[in-house]
């Protein structure tokens, strides 16, 4: 495949009258040209392209006759999502009633935690990762803890919710990070699991490692693991999960919540990151998810790991604003992530680690829109496994998003604002992997809406 792009937003700029070639699944030929007529020749003189004229070049929005396709707007690299719980989209729209906080939030989750099987479970996650995909996500980090039957007990395969992300994942298109998550107890105190929340667990750190074990091996799948946090997992556990996920994606969520930090310090006399650290789940393959409540301790602690923002959910709950920035010169490699799915927009994630900035200090200018695309797109690929996703260079996988620049959000604005002014609903074509998803701002293969409609009705 030839792709002829209006503007491509490369590793040093955006420029118009780029030329994409992909064989397989690998962007195998990166080209600028200064004018049509260079690329025209180029085009015809390269083996086994079929194009037998410049006109196979002309402005054609998708159209793939003639050897090219001519790509209409930005063409950018696939957004990854660094932190997924794909049955919290079942929420959006329905906790905002009587204030609340974020305590009541959780106890509607746990009662779609409680209606949701393996069937049911992979007919919101087919339409969740669909609507990743028609916003230019083309990896996912599912930070999954929902493993087993009511009251806790397991499926004939173990891992039979596992295997629905999974295949609902390769329905919509996407790579997942199965971020496989250890959930033992209710409270940093040790209180055990009950109602809802024995389906989360597995015993004990070395069952949870026997069942994770099992998955299968796939093309668009990397088995990770996830300290649930520090209320939700006893400290000599961590170690045997540390153990396991040497060398593989390690997430935990971290200090989300002042009264997180506060029970962590009464009872274990240290900050979440502190202990994680002290079990050896700190390191260059960690990432801390939220990290909103930190010491200047905790952030020199992960100066080699990553820090997943969700602003939009964090918003949404009330979490607060974390120290992105702060983080970020300490060496620590900032992601993002959607998290509860109040909002599935990385225009949106992107911008708001710029703007909370804004509001946390009152100054503009934290972050430049090189750093936020990092953020939304290569970084968050290599925290999840998949290192060779996120640059259009030669080599990368093939993912590939085109936004449109003609929309009432982003008529008249400088390509390389985009991500301070569209949102999901400009993405006109998505390929990942060199396989085409979202075309002419449709999933190819999935009725999202009417699949989102019908997967929440059924556990309401």
């Amino acid at each position: 495949m030839l792709i002829h792009c209006q503007y491509a937003w490369l590793p040093d700029g955006v420029f118009p009258d780029v030329l994409l070639e992909i064989r397989e699944n690998r962007l195998t030929r990166v080209t600028r040209f200064q004018d049509r007529g260079d690329l025209a020749r180029t085009v015809r003189d390269m083996p086994d392209s079929g194009v037998s004229s410049p006109q196979s070049t002309q402005d054609r929005r998708g159209e793939a006759g003639g050897g090219v396709v001519y790509r209409v707007g930005l063409t950018m690299p696939g957004f990854a999502n660094a932190h997924s719980h794909a049955f919290h989209r079942a929420l959006r729209g329905r906790t905002h009633a009587d204030r609340g906080s974020f305590w009541t939030w959780r106890e509607q989750m746990y009662r779609v935690a409680a209606a949701l099987d393996p069937d049911s479970y992979y007919r919101l996650a087919r339409g969740v990762y669909g609507e990743m995909a028609l916003g230019g996500i083309t990896s996912v980090g599912e930070f999954h803890y929902l493993h087993h039957g009511p009251g806790g007990t397991p499926y004939a395969d173990p891992n039979a919710m596992s295997h629905a992300l999974i295949a609902a994942a390769q329905e919509a298109g996407l790579r997942i990070t199965l971020l496989d998550t250890l959930y033992l107890t209710a409270s940093v105190d040790g209180k055990p699991l009950e109602g809802p929340q024995l389906r989360f667990g597995d015993g004990d750190a070395l069952r949870w490692a026997d069942r994770v074990d099992a998955l299968p091996d796939a093309p668009h799948l990397v088995v990770g693991a996830a300290i649930h946090s520090v209320r939700a997992v006893p400290l000599p556990q961590m170690a045997t999960v540390a153990a396991w996920a040497a060398g593989r994606p390690l997430h935990a969520h971290v200090s989300e919540q002042r009264g997180e930090n506060e029970a962590c310090l009464a009872e274990h006399g240290r900050t979440p990151t502190e202990v994680l650290a002290d079990f050896g789940a700190v390191h260059e393959t960690f990432t801390a998810v939220h990290a909103t409540h930190l010491t200047h301790r905790d952030m020199a602690l992960l100066s080699d790991s990553y820090a997943c923002f969700c602003p939009t959910t964090e918003r949404d709950l009330g979490d607060g604003i974390g120290p992105a920035r702060t983080l970020a010169d300490a060496g620590t490699r900032l992601t993002l992530g959607s998290d509860s799915h109040a909002v599935i927009d990385f225009f949106e994630e992107s911008r708001a680690l710029e703007l909370d900035e804004r509001l946390a200090t009152e100054q503009r200018g934290h972050f430049t829109a090189a750093e936020l695309r990092a953020a939304a797109t290569a970084t968050g690929h290599t925290s999840l496994g998949w290192p060779d996703a996120g640059h259009l260079v030669v080599g990368a996988r093939a993912d590939l998003v085109t936004v449109a620049l003609d929309s009432p959000r982003t008529a008249g604005i400088d390509p390389e604002g985009v991500l301070f002014a569209a949102s999901a609903a400009d993405v006109t074509h998505v390929l990942a992997d060199g396989r085409e998803i979202v075309r002419d701002g449709r999933h190819v293969a999935v009725d999202v809406a009417r699949e989102l409609q019908e997967a929440i009705s059924c556990l309401y």
